[in-house]
Formats: structure tokens, sequence, C-alpha cells
């Protein structure tokens, strides 16, 4: 059996009901739509999401406040002061920082923030840096790899 063999028995289809062509056909005169109003006319009726002239909900979400962003990215967060007590030429990755016990849970990829200061050389290996963090590494000597 095949999907274009699946089709009603000849003659079972019901024919669409005649509207406005007398008391005897079961849809007369206002056609089940009732005496008057907007959805008695003749046309489309008003389009989705009108709500007669006040503002729909659609116009107003957007301006209100607090609505979260759809798909944000979370990071595992460190501070460019927390890499200063690191030993020199170290490799400084996610599973290095947990190991040492300075990261304690791993909440995405490792993104480097520049507050603090740093006297160390480190090859930081994260998926992010701000400019004031690879600044400060730079400036040790140490060099910044993103990886994603």
């Amino acid at each position: 059996m095949r999907l274009e063999d699946a089709l009603p028995q000849k003659g079972s289809q019901k024919r669409k009901t005649r509207k406005g062509r007398g008391i005897a056909a079961g849809q007369g005169a206002s056609c089940g739509f009732g005496m008057r109003g907007q959805k008695s006319r003749s046309g489309s009726g008003t389009r989705p999401g009108f709500e007669g002239g006040q503002m729909p909900l659609y116009r107003r979400i957007p301006k209100l406040k607090h609505f979260p962003l759809i798909n944000r990215q979370e990071y595992t967060i460190i501070n460019v002061g927390s890499l200063a007590d690191m030993a020199a030429n170290t490799e400084v990755t996610l599973a290095s920082l947990m190991e040492a016990g300075i990261i304690t849970s791993d909440d995405g990829p490792l993104k480097v923030l520049g507050n603090g200061e740093l006297s160390v050389k480190l090859t930081v290996k994260a998926a992010a840096f701000t400019t004031g963090a690879r600044g400060k590494i730079e400036a040790a000597g140490g060099t910044c790899e993103v990886v994603e």
C-alpha cells in the first residue's frame, strides 16, 4: 500500500454546504454568521493577532524589559588576577584550571576577563578574551590562543 492509494471510497466525499440558498438548504439568509457585526460581513474578517484596535500583544512584548536573550552563550569566567599564582611558562586551559582547583565548576567554554594584574609569562588557551585581558597577558610576555 502506498500513500496515493489511501483515498476515500468513490462517492463517499461529502458535498460542500451551499450557504445563502434559502431556508430549505439549512444555511439560508445569514448563513450561520448571525445578524450583524464584523464577522457577519463578507470578506476575511480580521487578520491574525488583531485585538480590535488595542495595541496587540506582538507589538507590546519587545517594549517590556527583562526578556532574556535566546541562545545566550554561557562561559566559565576567570580574571587575569587569578592566573598570577600559576607557574611561569604554564599552559592554561579549562582542564588545567579545574585540576589546580582555581575553577570549581565547568559552566561552558573558558573566557578570560581583564580584572587584576599579571606578571607571569603564560600560554592561555580559552574560547574568548576581553581586550583588557589579552593586553595584560601579552604585556607579561605570554600568548593568547582562541580555542573552539
